[in-house]
């Protein structure tokens, strides 16, 4: 910096030549001097306070958008966020076809306890036992007084339940915030959704996932954020009311202990209806049974997990494989002659009947174990395996429950030409009435098999062809005249045309052999025959009727009056109108009934 001299000497001479002063040059530059510095200080400041006032104008802005952020979301408590603490609550709901709520999520709380913090223990233990009835109160008593710093008292809390203890008033009883699931319909569709109950846990928000049926298989979908949308599921809960209120009803009167029934679109493979009685309460789910027959809880769902001997339902199969091989049509002569002697082994028909010479369609209409023998031995056995499996009768159902890939179907290790005889009527292989429901569809539609869902579809699905069209249309026709003419004579419906299969299976005895008096019976069925739409399977767990003076334990007595009065109650429910009666009127006389219930099964 280049500074002013005070006191420049051309000046100061040129001032003592005129007689001046020459201090006052001197303060006259220092005047000058000072008035620049300050102008510079003066400068430097007003930018100083400009940037300041710029800095302070931003801070304030950021600051107003955030509270005005703040103040436009709902308020929410706050919560430590640690790395890996964070407990996801949400679940989607589950709802029937139509929309109809199966499963939700309900606000609730549950109550834990700073033993610590509390004033009276022995009052608060004593009043808790008496608002639970469950509890112990010198249980808890001991609990709060151990020097434990915190516990679990409830789970779950009703709003009166959360108001009692409220009014306990004891600064050491907590509540915490909950999501629990409800099932608004209680026990209906109890075997679908399965139940949930409680993971990971923290005093403000607990984990829900699913313990059984498509709760826990599909538990990730149900709980993942991404998917917040409903999970709607193929059945109906007015067919699924119906079909549940008729069941329970039939086990009932025929003395069951047990039933089960699927309703299932033979073209897009949905489960319309899936029932098992008894069953339970999936808000209040019991404990399992660990000890005994698993088939006695109400837990275990028979229609998928219940793998039985299904009787003669399966001789449509042997019928239908020997048309599509081109073996036999629907009107080949069979000599059903009985008992048929193989080797030590002794065929008979029901009743030790006797049916002759007859066609195809005769042996499905009498159930002839003897017919049904001779044309299984022309398929021979690796025909008759390729076939059923085709079918998926060997394989456990694909359907969408946890419960089901454990219920893998029973199949013969050996193959040799008796157990060939026996497989043809449904003996010595077992399956389940869901694997049944789908081989029977591919009946029905056409001779595609369908993959059985609870989830709904929007149109057909694309399987694999097990038969022809007209092998599947041969074995329709004939399950026609199994109602018309054969052993299903319940099963005609006025307005209704139905076609189905009855079988009636000797429960095995697990000491070896069969039981004499304890019978599985199978009605499944197809309607309308004449336009098929629907799949019905019911199946009773050791029915009998007792109406006359012996008990009559056949299929024919007893699923399939069952199985008639469900379609008459779901049919109008599904949009199908009763068409002009077909001119056939069922014989009331009770003779001619026991002569079609008796027929073989």
């Amino acid at each position: 910096m280049i500074r002013v001299p005070l006191r420049p000497l051309a000046r100061i001479l040129q001032a003592r030549q005129r007689g001046e002063n020459p201090d006052t040059i001197e303060r006259e530059n220092l005047r000058l001097r000072h008035e620049s510095q300050r102008d510079k200080a003066r400068t430097r400041a007003e930018g100083r306070l400009l940037f300041m006032g710029l800095a302070f104008f931003m801070v304030f802005t950021v600051i107003g958008v955030r509270m005005g952020s703040l103040a436009s979301t709902e308020p929410t408590e706050p919560r430590l966020a640690l790395p890996g603490s964070e407990i996801s609550a949400n679940r989607a709901d589950i709802t029937d076809r139509e929309g109809r709520v199966l499963a939700t999520n309900l606000s609730t709380y549950a109550l834990y306890a700073h033993p610590q913090d509390m004033i009276d223990p022995a009052r608060v233990a004593r009043q808790l036992a008496e608002l639970f009835p469950d509890m112990n109160e010198a249980d808890l008593r001991a609990r709060f007084t151990d020097g434990r710093k915190f516990m679990w008292i409830r789970r779950k809390l009703s709003p009166e339940q959360m108001q009692a203890v409220h009014d306990i008033g004891d600064p050491g009883l907590l509540f915490g915030a909950r999501q629990m699931r409800l099932y608004p319909n209680g026990h209906l569709a109890s075997h679908i959704l399965g139940g949930s109950t409680f993971g990971a846990e923290g005093v403000s928000s607990a984990e829900v996932i699913g313990t059984a049926g498509i709760e826990r298989a599909l538990d990730d979908r149900l709980r993942d954020p991404a998917h917040t949308e409903p999970l709607q599921l193929s059945i109906d809960v007015t067919v699924q009311q119906a079909m549940t209120s008729v069941l329970d009803a039939g086990m009932r009167m025929m003395n069951a202990k047990g039933a089960a029934g699927i309703l299932m679109n033979v073209h897009t493979g949905e489960i319309v209806s899936l029932v098992s009685l008894p069953d339970f309460d999936p808000n209040d789910r019991p404990a399992p049974v660990l000890t005994g027959d698993p088939g006695d809880s109400p837990l275990f769902n028979r229609a998928v997990q219940g793998v039985y001997e299904l009787g003669s339902t399966f001789k449509i199969f042997t019928a239908a494989n020997a048309i599509e091989l081109g073996l036999v049509s629907k009107d080949t002569i069979i000599d059903g002659n009985a008992p048929l002697i193989w080797g030590k082994h002794r065929i008979r028909e029901f009743q030790n009947k006797n049916y002759g010479i007859q066609t195809v369609s005769e042996v499905i209409q009498h159930s002839s174990n003897v017919g049904t023998a001779r044309i299984a031995l022309e398929v021979g056995a690796e025909r008759q395996k390729t076939f059923m499996r085709r079918l998926g009768l060997f394989d456990p159902s694909p359907i969408e429950l946890v419960e089901a890939p454990g219920a893998r179907p029973i199949v013969p290790v050996r193959w040799p030409e008796i157990v060939t005889i026996t497989t043809s009527y449904g003996h010595g292989i077992a399956a389940s009435p869901m694997n049944l429901a789908t081989a029977y569809a591919a009946i029905a539609n056409g001779g595609i098999r369908v993959t059985p869902t609870l989830l709904r579809r929007d149109g057909p699905a694309v399987g694999e062809r097990v038969m022809s069209e007209s092998t599947a249309r041969d074995s329709l026709q004939m399950l026609r005249e199994v109602v018309t003419l054969g052993t299903a004579s319940y099963a005609r419906i006025p307005g209704y045309a139905v076609g189905g299969k009855t079988g009636t299976a000797d429960k095995p005895n697990p000491r070896g052999g069969y039981y004499n008096d304890r019978v599985v019976n199978t009605f499944a069925s197809i309607f309308p025959t004449d336009a098929p739409q629907y799949v019905l399977i019911v199946t009773l767990d050791e029915p009998s009727d007792n109406t006359l003076s012996q008990p009559r334990r056949s299929a024919g007595w007893t699923a399939v009056p069952v199985a008639a009065e469900v379609i008459r109650r779901v049919a109008p429910l599904m949009g199908l109108r009763p068409v002009a009666p077909e001119g056939e009127r069922r014989d009331q006389d009770d003779t001619r009934g026991d002569q079609m219930a008796s027929v073989g099964e």
